[in-house]
């Protein structure tokens, strides 16, 4: 299963993407796609990193090419966040690959069927009406077509409003509207079909 969580700066996107890991039973990796920059940035990582650990996660640092990560079948998976992972593989290398949107989804679809749960932290980007230089409108726009891509492809979806989770989408409500999501996923961690193909690579 795949949960899109979106949302403004600091509305607790991060808090609410944890919660959903708390009574998954298998293992847990938090995928962090933001590049260190100085040592201050390097002790905030570790300083988040101990702290995940604390809540059962391992932390893999993954800048780009997520769908090669070393997972184990039927984990779980928190990538946050979806912005950083953009600027990545549009910017890394100096230069804008003409399918990096595409060989993004792909990624996330390949990460999506080595795991059973995939949570993805993504950022709205497309509510202002400012200009921006080139670059920039670029990134606004792959993002925003990712956004849009991710969404469509996920069981569920979420915007963060002030704190409080606001559902847009949900797969996984039953006929007497309660929401097993965790119940279904534990049940279904060793040899379940999760969708693949899905990318059409």
């Amino acid at each position: 299963m795949m949960i899109l969580i979106t949302g403004g700066s600091k509305c607790g996107k991060s808090r609410y993407a944890e919660s959903l890991f708390a009574e998954f039973s298998g293992r847990k990796y938090y995928m962090a796609t933001m590049m260190p920059f100085g040592d201050e940035a390097h002790e905030a990582i570790e300083r988040h990193r101990k702290m995940r650990a604390s809540k059962g996660f391992e932390t893999i640092e993954k800048y780009t090419d997520v769908g090669e990560a070393d997972i184990e079948p039927g984990s779980a998976v928190l990538l946050e966040c979806l912005g950083n992972l953009v600027a990545n593989e549009m910017f890394g290398e100096g230069i804008f690959p003409a399918d990096c949107k595409n060989k993004i989804f792909c990624d996330i679809i390949e990460l999506k069927d080595k795991a059973s749960l995939l949570v993805i932290v993504t950022n709205d980007v497309g509510s202002d009406s400012l200009f921006y230089e080139s670059g920039t409108e670029k990134f606004i726009e792959v993002l925003g077509q990712l956004n849009s891509e991710i969404a469509e492809a996920s069981e569920k979806v979420v915007e963060c409003v002030y704190g409080i989770p606001v559902v847009l989408k949900d797969n996984f409500i039953h006929s007497d509207n309660s929401v097993n999501e965790v119940d279904d996923i534990n049940d279904n961690q060793n040899g379940s079909d999760h969708g693949k193909g899905e990318c059409g690579c």
